[in-house]
């Protein structure tokens, strides 16, 4: 076994596990910060209230406000380039169908503007003038609009099946489209005027171009892709020559470029980088020199990077195994990092473990690596196998009181990173898909194994949680090695694929073919990697937990299994959550999950509270 031992990054240190209580529930997170073009105010969601909504604060101290936004989770944020708007990404009970909503940075003249009806409403960002925003609408097929905040007159641009609007010319007379399925996609250049459409890349036949935008003079697209090494880089097209092969302006041969984030001016970028395992770096860059500068990460895992317009201030989100999510501000001239809430009391919500990055092997000789979470005192623990969703997402060191609140009740926690997971090249993220999934699930008893004979799991005392993709693991796991765990946790788990396939949104079902494999056309496969096909092999307790709006997993693969495991007297519960969709957004729901949860790998896994003092 290879473990490593790295301190945690975050300013919030672990307890000694001897001395660790039991975590309260966490107080809240703030994040998705929006500056506003002068960079001396920043929105950003909180879920402190006990649903995402929005607050302002002053960047030079001061309480945060919150604006009046309805009673809906709002999902992401942005300030117009004008600061005359916030424009809302809002998901009515949790559903994955989006609308989109603007609002004076007053609270005023709240008003939808898109994700009308059965469409969903994403935005791309806001042209220079600050009243067009660049927004797509999905339903059956994609839309790419120009949408006036303020009047709310709508353009078509485009329309197509699997296509999001990345960006617009200022001029508006050229778009940035992405297209295709998960894993393989890549970017057009429409012109608007006669709507040609151009590919921008060519065709490698390997990896995805997920992330776009146009140079500061429209000659030019930089783009972040796998399709031309093993871990995603940023590329620069010069469109003026077209025949020229894209230059190469930042990658790393020990980390993927996560995300990238331009100043407004365009001469600048914010680079997201993750390293092996999942920590994060960040790091400033010049596109015009190419000089490249590390910045002092505020936290184990980044995300939510944005620049103020005026390219003074910028924002992200960081976070860690016992620091939840806050907002950090980073002067991009100095480097220094701050919390937009210095003046804020200290989070009393620290207490927890610190986890140890290991390395194992899948049963093909596959490298694999995972977090471990270990409790106080010798091992081996029950311990419980967590998997997580995607499967193109990956199980990173950041806030997760779930995984706390097992450690505290004597249950080691195991989060492992699959054959699937993101953050370790293109080869690794494709390697599960259609029948390599297989793989993927064999990949889940090795795990098994690997704690088992390392000393930390202690046998007829393994189980397994996870949800979304990581749900449906679980199943798949529990039917294909009977008796390997002694009970499952599955929350909105993919049951059926036929089923899935049938209820799902019409965008996440044709985006999900080229992962999972066409419903038709490898109906066979689908149906033998289906958990309901073999569920007579299910003979332990599960779990299983569903939010009740869910239209991307419906509610309905969690029920057919509840319904079957009756049948056949398996003990088994089942928790419906009212008001949330695919993700537990509101507090008290995601507490209720978590309580859940805890408790019945606790009394099925037969862990003591005793052992941790």
């Amino acid at each position: 076994m290879s473990v490593r031992t790295e301190a945690p990054r975050t300013t919030r240190r672990a307890r000694p596990a001897s001395h660790r209580p039991s975590p309260p529930a966490p107080a809240g997170e703030d994040f998705a910060p929006a500056p506003s073009p002068d960079g001396r105010r920043v929105a950003f969601l909180s879920d402190r209230a006990g649903t995402p909504g929005v607050w302002v604060a002053e960047v030079g101290g001061g309480a945060p406000v919150a604006l009046p936004v309805g009673d809906e989770p709002v999902l992401a944020l942005s300030w117009s380039p004008d600061g005359q708007w916030l424009a809302c990404v809002v998901a009515p009970g949790g559903a994955p169908r989006t609308e989109l909503w603007v609002l004076r940075p007053d609270g005023t003249r709240r008003h939808q503007v898109a994700g009308f009806g059965r469409r969903s409403a994403a935005l791309a960002g806001w042209l220079p003038d600050g009243a067009l925003m660049a927004v797509t609408e999905t339903d059956e097929h994609g839309q790419a609009l120009l949408v006036d905040a303020g009047t709310g007159h709508r353009r078509v641009l485009a329309q197509g099946d699997l296509l999001t609007l990345l960006d617009v010319t200022p001029d508006a007379g050229v778009a940035l489209l992405r297209r295709g399925p998960r894993n393989a996609r890549w970017l057009e250049l429409l012109d608007v005027a006669t709507g040609v459409r151009r590919r921008l890349l060519p065709d490698t036949g390997r990896g995805s171009t997920d992330q776009g935008w146009f140079g500061p003079d429209g000659t030019s697209v930089l783009a972040r892709t796998d399709a031309y090494s093993e871990l995603a880089a940023l590329v620069r097209v010069d469109l003026t020559r077209p025949e020229q092969p894209p230059t190469r302006l930042a990658g790393r041969p020990d980390a993927e470029l996560e995300h990238v984030t331009p100043s407004a001016d365009g001469q600048r970028g914010a680079l997201l980088w993750n390293t092996y395992g999942g920590r994060s770096e960040l790091s400033l860059l010049d596109f015009d020199s190419g000089v490249q500068r590390a910045v002092t990460a505020p936290g184990e895992v980044l995300g939510d990077a944005v620049f103020a317009a005026d390219g003074g201030l910028l924002c992200l989100t960081a976070q860690g195994p016992v620091q939840p999510r806050e907002v950090w501000l980073v002067d991009p001239s100095t480097g220094a990092p701050r919390p937009l809430r210095s003046d804020a009391a200290p989070r009393t919500d620290d207490a927890g473990v610190a986890p140890q990055l290991v390395d194992l092997r899948a049963r093909d000789g596959l490298p694999l690596s995972g977090w471990l979470y270990r409790p106080a005192g010798p091992g081996p623990w029950p311990t419980a196998i967590s998997l997580h969703g995607g499967p193109e997402a990956q199980e990173r060191p950041g806030y997760n009181p779930l995984f706390q609140a097992l450690v505290a009740q004597g249950v080691a926690v195991f989060a492992p990173n699959v054959r699937g997971s993101s953050g370790f090249g293109r080869t690794f993220v494709a390697a599960d898909n259609l029948a390599g999934r297989y793989g993927a699930i064999a990949d889940v008893a090795a795990c098994a194994d690997f704690l088992v004979d390392a000393g930390i799991a202690r046998p007829g005392q393994l189980g397994c949680l996870g949800r979304s993709y990581g749900g449906y693991l679980v199943l798949a796991v529990l039917v294909n090695f009977p008796g390997l765990f002694a009970a499952g946790v599955a929350e909105c788990g993919i049951s059926d694929f036929r089923t899935f396939y049938a209820g799902t949104e019409p965008w996440i079902a044709a985006a999900a073919v080229s992962k999972y494999g066409d419903p038709h056309r490898d109906a066979d496969l689908l149906r033998d990697l289906s958990p309901l096909t073999h569920i007579d092999r299910l003979d332990v307790p599960v779990l299983l937990i569903h939010g009740a709006n869910d239209t991307n997993v419906p509610a309905g693969e969690s029920a057919q299994v509840a319904e079957a495991l009756a049948a056949r007297g398996v003990p088994h519960g089942h928790l419906v959550l009212d008001g949330e969709g695919h993700d537990f957004l509101t507090r008290a729901n995601a507490e209720a999950a978590r309580t859940a949860t805890t408790a019945w790998l606790t009394r099925h896994l037969a862990a003591t509270a005793t052992v941790v003092g």
